[in-house]
Parts: C-alpha cells; sequence; structure tokens
C-alpha cells in the first residue's frame, strides 16, 4: 500500500495537480505521518483492550478506499485524504502485526522476528515501487500503478480475516511468567504501569527507551524526505520514471532484506552499537545523495541508505521488546511508534520548507547532520538492551 505511492504520487503531484512548492507537495506525507502516528498510540491500547486480531482486521477495512480515492482524485486534496485514511490503516495493521510477532517470541529471538516481520514490509514497498515505475511509464501516472493497491487490500483483508489467529494469551502468559534481570537494571519498571506511565517512560524517563523513540523519529525523518523529495531531484536530472523507479525501489529493497540479517544479528551482537552505526551510515549516504548528479552514485547512496537503515529498523523495536515489561509491551510498542511515525510527519515538513527557502540539496545535507547527531544521542544515552540470561535465570524461567 506504501509502495504504490513511493514512485508516483510526488510525480502525479507536481505534473497533473501543478504542485510545485516542495512544502505543499509534500503535504500528503506529513498528513499521512500525523495520522499514522496518532493511531500507532491507539493501536497499542486497543490491541491490549480488544485483543490484536480485531484491531489488525479493522486496520485493512479502513485501507478499502484508499487505492480508488487515488484513482478518482479530481483535485489535491482528495489525495491528503487518501493518504489520511491510509495513515489510519498503516497504524492498526502494522502496529498490531509488530505486537503479535513480539507475543509468539521469546527475548532470544525477538531481533530475528523484527526482522522478518519488517523485511516482509519494505520488500513488498521496494517490488510495489519498481513495479509502479514501470506501470507509470507505459501506461501513465494514473489508473494502472493504483490497481496493484486494490489487489493488497483483498489481499491484506482476506488473510488477516480467515488466517490470522489471535495472540493477545502469549503476551499475558508472559507477564505472569516474567523474570526480571539480575542486574537489577529494570527494577524500576513494575509490572503495572498507567497508559501516561508507559508513554513518559518510553519517551523520555527510561534511558534506553526515550534514545530508541529520538532515533526511530529521525530514521523515518530521513525516509519522509526520502519519499517525497528524492523523486523530485532525480526528475530535475533528467531521469527517466523508470530509472526513479529503481532508485525508489532500491533503498527499500536493501532495507528490507537486510533486515533477514541485521535482526538476526542484533539477538547476537547487541542492540546499541548496531543502532548508532546505522544511523552514522544513513547520515553518510544522504550526504552522498546531496553531492551526486548521476545516477550510478546515487544508486550505491541508495543501497548505503538501505543498508543503514536496516541496521537501525528491527533492531529499534527489539530494543522496545527487552525493555518493556509483557504487561504494557504493546502499550510503549505504540508510544514509540507514534515518535517513529511522526517522523515522516517531522521529515516532510522540515525538508519541505528547508527545499523550499535554501533548496534541494541543502535540505538533504541538513538532514545528513540531524541524523548523524540522532546517532550520537544513542552512543551517549543507550545502554546494552540485550540481556543475555545467567544460568541461575534461565532455571528459573524453565521451572516457571
Amino acid at each position: 500500500m506504501l509502495g504504490q505511492e513511493r514512485t508516483v504520487l510526488p510525480l502525479l503531484g507536481e505534473q497533473e495537480f501543478g504542485i510545485t512548492a516542495y512544502t505543499a507537495g509534500l503535504g500528503y506525507i506529513l498528513v499521512f505521518g500525523l495520522a499514522k502516528a496518532a493511531t500507532n498510540y491507539f493501536a497499542g491500547t486497543w490491541s491490549d483492550r480488544f485483543g490484536r486480531k480485531p484491531v489488525l482486521v479493522a486496520g485493512w477495512l479502513v485501507a478499502v478506499p484508499v487505492p480508488l480515492m487515488l484513482i478518482w482524485a479530481p483535485s489535491w486534496e482528495w489525495v491528503l485524504v487518501a493518504n489520511l485514511f491510509l495513515g489510519i490503516s498503516q497504524g492498526l495493521t502494522w502496529s498490531t502485526t509488530v505486537v503479535m510477532k513480539i507475543d509468539l517470541v521469546g527475548p532470544a529471538r525477538r531481533g530475528l522476528a523484527m526482522g522478518l516481520n519488517e523485511a516482509a514490509g519494505y520488500t513488498a514497498v521496494a517490488a510495489t515501487a519498481l513495479a509502479t515505475g514501470y506501470l507509470a511509464e507505459s501506461y501513465g501516472l494514473r489508473p494502472a500503478p493504483f490497481f496493484l493497491g486494490i489487489a493488497f487490500v483483498a489481499l491484506g483483508l482476506g488473510l488477516s480475516t480467515l488466517a490470522v489467529k489471535e495472540t493477545r494469551e502469549h503476551a499475558r502468559l508472559d507477564a505472569a511468567s516474567h523474570v526480571a534481570r539480575a542486574d537489577g537494571r529494570h527494577d524500576h519498571l513494575h509490572r503495572e504501569l498507567s497508559n501516561g506511565q508507559v508513554f513518559i517512560q518510553t519517551s523520555f524517563k527510561e534511558p534506553a527507551l526515550s534514545a530508541a523513540s529520538q532515533a526511530g523519529l529521525v530514521n523515518n525523518l530521513n525516509d519522509g524526505l526520502a519519499w517525497g523529495l528524492f523523486p523530485i531531484l532525480f526528475a530535475g536530472a533528467g531521469l527517466s520514471v523508470g530509472k526513479i523507479g529503481v532508485l525508489a525501489a532500491l533503498y527499500p529493497a536493501v532495507w528490507g532484506l537486510g533486515q533477514l540479517f541485521t535482526g538476526a544479528l542484533s539477538d547476537r551482537w547487541g542492540r546499541k552499537w548496531m543502532i548508532a552505526s546505522g544511523m552514522w551510515l544513513q547520515a553518510i549516504a544522504l550526504a552522498l545523495i546531496g553531492l551526486a548528479d548521476v545516477f550510478t552514485v546515487w544508486a550505491l547512496a541508495a543501497t548505503l541508505l538501505g543498508a543503514g537503515t536496516a541496521m537501525v529498523y528491527p533492531t529499534l523495536l527489539a530494543a522496545i521488546g527487552d525493555v518493556a515489561h509483557p504487561a504494557w509491551r504493546a502499550r510503549s510498542v505504540g508510544v514509540y511508534r507514534l515518535w517513529r511515525d511522526g517522523g515522516f510527519a517531522v521529515g516532510a515538513l522540515l525538508a519541505g520548507l528547508l527545499a523550499d527557502a535554501l533548496g534541494i540539496h541543502t535540505a538533504i545535507w541538513a538532514i545528513a547532520g540531524l541524523t548523524a547527531l540522532s546517532g550520537l544521542v544513542v552512543a551517549v544515552r543507550m545502554y546494552e538492551t540485550h540481556h543475555r540470561p545467567t544460568p541461575a535465570e534461565q532455571d528459573v524461567t524453565n521451572e516457571t
């Protein structure tokens, strides 16, 4: 559902609706990010209250009108409303799949599970961005590329309704048998926390949770930049829609496939330095995109950007799962994803304002610097969250 927009929508706004200002053109990402961020927060609470599966199905129902609105949109306002629905849908569906996988696996395989979840999603984003680029080049910007979205809604809703099983009881069992860390690191994080306390701990107070939240926000901030401005940058250099589609697909493809390995590696090597290094690699890649003006260098930079994002994305989710108590883990995931996907909105607004005022290259370099600073915050503030149980702790867990 996201992939159908990444190549086509920036070009659609410029060519069919005459959206020339960067800030106005990125409005659809701003709307999407705000809607998804807010819905992420409620998705965690609702999945605890009503169960995971009902929230997942509801998310797919909200997605039903999105591709139809993009096909028939008579004005740019219709595109904004479609992205409002898409943001709500993504907040409900993707948040729930994350929570369900954390429900189903223990701490030793949490990074692997998050890598599988995110790899499935972003590989699909890449494949669809590539496919819609070729469809748009062959058949025009509308309606052909968005026919894929209609198929995705049907598949997602059908599978969620008929195949997915409820996982909430797994989390309750995990909470009942939860063993505290022997080093006392999480002794202040009690089993019963209010929604407000979960928000404060995840956002500001707990060092690892708050460091992860800011890194997630900055990661999606630069993804909002990539989504909204890169196709315009590439088109301005004279690249064809097909080549723009290749570049739009390359970054999420490396990101998606890389997570099959990086999530599992974080189970072996730890979370902290995987996250910090990934943010710094993203910063280098963004700076290179801002400096380059040819397809081959942009392709290399997109590959590096995807690799850096792959190092960060599943590892941040695994770190949240490491620290949050099972009784309020779904709510903590919701708060983290509120901040992370709020980065789409912040990135769209910041990138648009900077590009309008100072030029598109300056906007890219500024966000590269912000990404490097975020990695430094992780290096200074976050402790290693992936705690390997001692033999004594493992014995207690086995006895339980």
